[in-house]
């Protein structure tokens, strides 16, 4: 498996984390990975959220710095 890419969100308030992740993911192909990193500390909670309303795993979660970092697998 390639290793995942890095989305940086670092900055973005809530909604526009979510909603540019979906788009990047929208665009990948099911079974590949990406990791997101936020500042936002809704994010914790909207991430999660959403990968599980939209189909995406969850494969890991860390704080990073001033923010987390999330690893989605897109969904199929």
């Amino acid at each position: 498996m390639a290793e995942p890419g890095v989305y940086d969100l670092k900055g973005l308030k809530c909604p526009l984390p979510v909603l540019r992740a979906k788009k990047r993911l929208a665009g990948m192909r099911p079974g590949t990975r990406l990791w997101l990193e936020t500042t936002d500390p809704l994010a914790s909670i909207d991430i999660p959220a959403f990968c599980s309303d939209e189909g995406h795993i969850l494969i890991e979660r860390e704080s990073a710095g001033e923010g987390h970092r999330f690893l989605v697998e897109r969904g199929g």
